[in-house]
């Protein structure tokens, strides 16, 4: 009995770290300036890391990015983040990123992520929606580079694509899947 006191100690205090922990981020609401100057450094680390995304970027009719997304579990998890959407280079709006997971998951991480747009239609699906949900009302291909950095992007038919990089953190979830996006005013 007593080490099932201590296993349940450590789970509650671990829920209540990951829940401080998105809490506090969820909190911390950005200003328009803060969210610029952090999409303006994760999209030229995305490019300089990945010449795929350099690639992509050129062709994008619109490009979504969250600087800074911080997700932890200790199996009931989540994630939130903040960032904007460039159509022409120009900022267009302001959006979070949110997901909310029950499962066999333990850890925290902070990661970037931008998704682009291909095509004017996935754009002005994305752009006039109440509220995007990957997996639900839309779809986003991870584009994994693998070991080597590149792809062919020459061969890339989807309407919607992401890169997620600069995994700090423990926790092994490489994927879009779940995130609800919507605008906000920062």
């Amino acid at each position: 009995m007593h080490r099932y006191a201590q296993m349940t100690k450590l789970a509650v205090g671990a829920l209540t770290a990951a829940g401080l922990l998105l809490g506090a981020q969820a909190a911390k609401a950005e200003t328009a300036a803060e969210i610029n100057k952090g999409v303006a450094a994760a999209l030229a680390s995305c490019k300089a890391k990945m010449p795929a995304c350099n690639a992509l970027a050129g062709k994008a009719k619109g490009i979504l990015v969250f600087p800074e997304v911080t997700k932890a579990a200790v199996g009931i998890g989540g994630s939130y983040g903040e960032g904007a959407l460039l159509v022409g280079g120009t900022t267009a709006a302001y959006y979070s990123t949110k997901s909310a997971s029950l499962g066999l998951s333990i850890g925290a991480q902070t990661r970037s992520e931008v998704i682009m747009f291909l095509t004017e239609a996935a754009l002005h699906q994305f752009r006039t929606s109440e509220g995007w949900e990957v997996g639900g009302s839309a779809s986003i291909v991870a584009i994994d580079t693998g070991k080597s950095g590149s792809v062919d992007t020459e061969s890339i038919k989807d309407p919607v694509v992401g890169f997620i990089f600069g995994e700090k953190g423990l926790m092994a979830d490489l994927s879009f899947e779940g995130a609800k996006i919507a605008k906000i005013t920062p």
